[in-house]
């Protein structure tokens, strides 16, 4: 009998502890709350005159700095490090992927299925087959054939 008691009453200090906690959370909620009568920014109801004003015409700033040539290589690898500290972590490497991944996650869960996966396929075959048979004959799979990309116009300087 005096256990009952004792998680009875540990039961109740924690209900009162969370009570307690939950009530000055809603309470710091409150005092960050807008004062009553607080109107947001609005810009189409500012008086231009009470902008500050300042002149700015002699000032003049650092040069920019001179673009330098990079290689082919320097450009293939700024591709992926996206935070230019001349170093490609696992995130950056796969930072590319990700707009085709996200193409084929239909349901937007980040997570691939086989069925997920099978539609893109599914469709390039029904694209394919053009008599509807449910069979690609050797002209219409040539048709699934990938695009070759396409090339760069060199310059007509």
């Amino acid at each position: 009998m005096p256990r009952g008691i004792v998680l009875g009453a540990v039961g109740a200090l924690t209900l009162t502890g969370v009570g307690m906690f939950w009530w000055q959370g809603r309470a710091e909620v409150e005092n960050a709350a807008p004062p009553p009568g607080f109107v947001p920014y609005a810009p189409d109801k500012v008086d231009p005159e009470l902008l500050p004003v300042a002149d700015v015409s002699d000032l003049r700033g650092p040069a920019p700095p001179e673009a330098t040539e990079l290689t082919k290589e320097e450009q293939r690898f700024f591709r992926y490090d996206r935070n230019r500290d001349r170093r490609i972590t696992r995130s950056e490497m796969l930072s590319t992927r990700s707009d085709a991944f996200r193409k084929l996650d239909k349901d937007g869960n980040n997570l691939l299925d086989f069925e997920e996966w099978a539609v893109t396929t599914v469709e390039k075959f029904e694209g394919a087959d053009a008599d509807g048979d449910r069979e690609l004959t050797p002209r219409e799979f040539a048709t699934t054939k990938p695009k070759p990309a396409k090339k760069k116009p060199r310059c007509a300087c």
